[in-house]
């Protein structure tokens, strides 16, 4: 969750481990810290985000030059977010320093012993155990610096991704990963190690992706090794980032969100681009092709997801029971993993992450993989630990996605899933050529009517200024407008910090309707040909009990016009596509309403965009 970024190099190092740590923040913003080495080991660290930081260094007017940091900021596990938690932290000794990504779980027996032998510690801090047993490491076997991490952590249990220096070895970083993320940049006789690429894209395209158990050394003089834990000598591939700095930055927009919200046309386009040709009748995924016999004589598909993904995955489940007639379940990877699942061999098993790097998807599938079912990855961060742990997959090419709440991302995830089904559907003969083409020549169409729904932007923020002081919603849905109920009341708990829920529309009459009153806005999706009249009788109910509705209806819409309070019309298309849609005003309606209320849409309270930590 955390986000790390280090230098070596012949630059100044402190502007560019800001920097870095702006470009991470969104892995956390609860406190934020550097450490800096020229002739002495320096460690400036405070609350807050890293404005504050970079506030608290300018007041304490400290020297920043050195050419060679490392820097963090922080979402809590162990402690709360204080000055005292903050990273970096520091051995007994005032030695090392060091950075953490993830959670140490056999810190507290490791503490204990340390403490027999006099460390004293002044954090919460599963990471200041770590750091201190590397210096005990360090001290009692008289060992380099890389050798005394690569014995400590063959010691501990659980995930990391660190970065250390050693005041004796000032011209050397080690970074060191298991299960959290860790990328190596390599530039120009200078080094970065980051937890993804975004720090790294401005100085070089050159990086390596460290795996599981790998330790890397950098050293002033331009020379890397990378080694395992059994201290065998890696041979590691070098990447060239397909990434542009511009992708980074808000581009005129007021937040990333927004930014990331309208640049849905392009990247919905994208993830479709080299994929479908509906003049010719074909849609096609490279990492299904080679395996398409074995994927489609599936006895199940099982997906496995997180968060919005795991909506993603629920739109994914109608899809491919419909067009490919598979039986298909979704799963919680935090769940999966945990309940003795039953997988066979004949199982496809389809995990979604939109940064390739949530610990608990990646868990579910390495699970999944042991009991030797085929593993497909659809994810948006190239180079990523589940891309590269899945026997397959596809890229959803969404590009960087900085704010939290997840829009384009899933929006890409969707249009690939669709993609998929109609490519296993009409492999298996299932989807009349007629429907087929029709299909794709739809699903060609949706960037052009997202751009359209873009252009009812200042109508759905009056919407929200009517609805933003509520303090509960209620998302309503049918068939595939179910899973977007889901992703609405997500969206707007993540940001605006309204109680939202998404409910089946069948559903109300169950228990919720028991809530509804003049105060409860019930956004509904009414989009669905095949259960317009079911719909039509939801809102229906949901006036006579005075509650305010805001209702997603199809252009030229006549019938429920005329009894919703509000309405927000959406181009037609074919159901199974109606999602990459009737998405669009929800995610705007959250935006509109968390800016009005004050709140921090980029960056909201108590969440970070990757969860890195089970």
């Amino acid at each position: 969750m955390c986000g790390i970024v280090a230098y070596l190099g012949e630059k100044e190092a402190y502007p560019i481990l800001i920097e870095g740590l702006k470009r991470l923040e969104y892995r956390g913003y609860d406190s934020a810290g550097v450490a800096l080495m020229n002739g002495h080991l320096q460690v400036l660290k405070k609350k807050g985000k890293v404005a504050d930081l970079e506030s608290h260094i300018l007041d304490l007017k400290a020297d920043t030059d050195a050419n060679i940091g490392i820097a963090h900021t922080r979402w809590a596990t162990h402690g709360p977010p204080n000055d005292e938690n903050a990273h970096p932290h520091v051995s007994g000794n005032n030695r090392l320093a060091l950075i953490h990504n993830g959670i140490i779980e056999n810190y507290n027996s490791v503490k204990k012993a340390l403490e027999e032998k006099g460390h004293v510690f002044t954090s919460e801090t599963d990471t200041e155990v770590l750091v201190h047993l590397i210096e005990e490491v360090q001290v009692q076997k008289k060992v380099s610096l890389s050798e005394a991490v690569r014995i400590a952590l063959k010691q501990v249990v659980g995930a990391y991704a660190i970065v250390v220096m050693d005041k004796e070895e000032p011209g050397t970083l080690v970074g060191a990963k298991l299960s959290s993320p860790l990328v190596l940049g390599i530039g120009d006789n200078e080094y970065l190690l980051a937890s993804d690429a975004s720090p790294i894209i401005k100085y070089t395209n050159k990086v390596i992706y460290l795996e599981d158990g790998e330790i890397v050394t950098v050293t002033k003089d331009g020379n890397y090794e990378i080694r395992t834990l059994e201290n065998e000598l890696s041979d590691p591939k070098v990447t060239e980032l397909d990434l542009k700095i511009d992708d980074l930055d808000k581009g005129g927009y007021s937040h990333f969100m927004l930014k990331e919200i309208f640049q849905q046309p392009i990247t919905v386009a994208e993830s479709m681009r080299g994929r479908i040709n509906p003049a010719e009748g074909w849609a096609v995924l490279g990492g299904m092709t080679e395996h398409i016999n074995r994927i489609a004589n599936s006895d199940r598909i099982i997906m496995t997801a997180c968060g919005t993904s795991w909506h993603a995955a629920l739109i994914g489940e109608y899809l491919f029971e419909d067009l490919a007639r598979i039986p298909t379940e979704v799963e919680y990877a935090s769940e999966f993993r945990y309940r003795n699942p039953i997988i066979r061999e004949n199982d496809f098993i389809v995990a979604l992450s939109q940064s390739g790097e949530t610990a608990d998807t990646l868990a579910a599938i390495k699970l999944a993989k042991s009991k030797g079912a085929l593993i497909y990855g659809l994810v948006n961060a190239i180079g990523s630990s589940i891309a590269r742990e899945t026997d397959c997959g596809s890229y959803v090419h969404a590009g960087p996605e900085i704010g939290v709440a997840s829009t384009k991302a899933f929006t890409s995830q969707v249009t690939v899933l669709t993609l998929m089904a109609l490519y296993l559907g009409h492999h298996k003969g299932l989807i009349p050529e007629t429907k087929f083409r029709k299909l794709l020549a739809e699903l060609e169409s949706i960037p052009g009517k997202i751009a359209r729904i873009l252009t009812k932007d200042d109508k759905i923020k009056y919407i929200a200024g009517e609805i933003r002081n509520a303090s509960n919603a209620l998302y309503m849905g049918r068939g595939y407008n179910f899973p977007i109920a889901l992703e609405g009341a997500l969206k707007l708990k993540e940001i605006s910090y309204i109680h939202a829920e998404g409910y089946p529309a069948a559903e109300m009459k169950h228990g919720p309707i028991a809530l509804i009153d003049m105060y409860m806005p019930v956004i509904v999706l009414a989009t669905n040909k095949s259960a317009y009249e079911k719909v039509l009788s939801n809102i229906q109910e949901v006036k006579a009990r005075k509650g305010v509705v805001i209702a997603i209806v199809s252009e030229g819409d006549v019938h429920i016009k005329k009894i919703a309070d509000y309405i927000i019309e959406i181009p037609e298309t074919e159901e199974p596509l109606t999602p990459l849609l009737s998405v669009i005003p929800l995610q705007l309606l959250a935006f509109h309403i968390a800016v009005m209320r004050g709140c921090d849409v980029d960056q909201p309270r108590n969440l970070a965009k990757s969860v890195t930590v089970e």
